[in-house]
């Protein structure tokens, strides 16, 4: 069983939503990721052993810990401010 937690600052940003649609397609990516941690695109360079799924214009940023079995959060931010 996977568990989940989450960076402070990725609950800051997620609380800051008031977008009702877009708050549901961030559900469903973060139970996409639970489901099938390897399904976002693998970054490089600083941010190795992270993943990131799109919804567009944004961006969500994980880590999956595969000897763990834990998924961490990182941050959900706008493509512009990245």
């Amino acid at each position: 069983m996977v568990t989940v937690s989450f960076e402070p600052r990725f609950e800051m940003a997620v609380r800051r939503i008031r977008d009702l649609v877009l708050k549901e397609r961030v559900k469903k990516q973060i139970a996409k990721i639970i489901e099938r941690p390897e399904c976002g695109k693998p970054m490089r360079y600083t941010r190795k052993d992270s993943g990131k799924v799109r919804i567009p214009p944004f961006g969500l940023s994980y880590m999956y810990l595969e000897k763990e079995d834990k998924i961490i959060l990182l941050d959900f931010y706008h493509k512009d401010e990245q």
